[in-house]
C-alpha cells in the first residue's frame, strides 16, 4: 500500500502545482515603439519617409488616409487564469508626413482610463490646427451612450 500511497501523493502534488501555476499572472508584449533615443535622430521638417524607416525601422502600420503617416503600436496584455485578457498598457507613436513626404509631426500617445493622452509631441507649426487621423479615431472611444443608438 505504501507504493500506492506514494503515487497518490505524487499525483496530488502535481495537480496542486498545476493549479497554482494556472493562477499565475502572465504579461505579454505585442508590437514595437522606438525608444526616445532613436527618435532624437529624426529631425522634423528634414527627414523623409525613407530616412525614418532606416532610422527607427518599418512601422506596424501606415496611414489609412492618403498614406499620411507611420504608426508604431506597443501593447502590454495581462493574462490571468480563466479571465479575459486585459490590455494594461498601450502606446502609439505617430509620425506624420506632409505631401512631399517630409516629417511634419511626431506624437506619442498612451491610454489612461480609456482616454487618449498625448505623451509627447514635436510639430513644425506653432500649434496643431487639425486633428490627425489617429487622434480622430481614438478620440471617439468612450463617447458613446445608449441614447446615441436609440431613436
Amino acid at each position: 500500500m505504501t507504493g500506492m500511497g506514494l503515487k497518490l501523493k505524487t499525483v496530488l502534488a502535481a495537480g496542486a502545482l498545476v493549479a497554482l501555476t494556472a493562477c499565475t499572472t502572465q504579461y505579454r508584449n505585442h508590437g514595437y515603439v522606438p525608444l526616445e533615443e532613436d527618435l532624437s535622430n529624426i529631425v522634423v521638417g528634414v527627414d523623409t519617409r525613407d530616412s525614418v524607416a532606416e532610422t527607427i525601422g518599418t512601422p506596424s502600420t501606415g496611414g489609412v488616409l492618403n498614406d499620411s503617416g507611420y504608426y508604431y503600436v506597443h501593447s502590454k496584455v495581462k493574462h490571468y487564469a480563466y479571465r479575459q485578457p486585459q490590455v494594461v498598457e498601450r502606446e502609439v507613436l505617430a509620425v506624420t508626413f506632409d505631401k512631399r513626404g517630409v516629417v511634419r509631426n511626431i506624437e506619442r500617445f498612451g491610454l489612461s482610463d480609456g482616454n487618449v493622452v498625448p505623451l509627447s509631441r514635436r510639430v513644425t507649426e506653432s500649434s496643431v490646427v487639425d486633428k490627425s487621423f489617429l487622434r480622430q479615431l481614438l478620440g471617439n472611444l468612450g463617447r458613446f451612450t445608449a441614447g446615441d443608438f436609440i431613436e
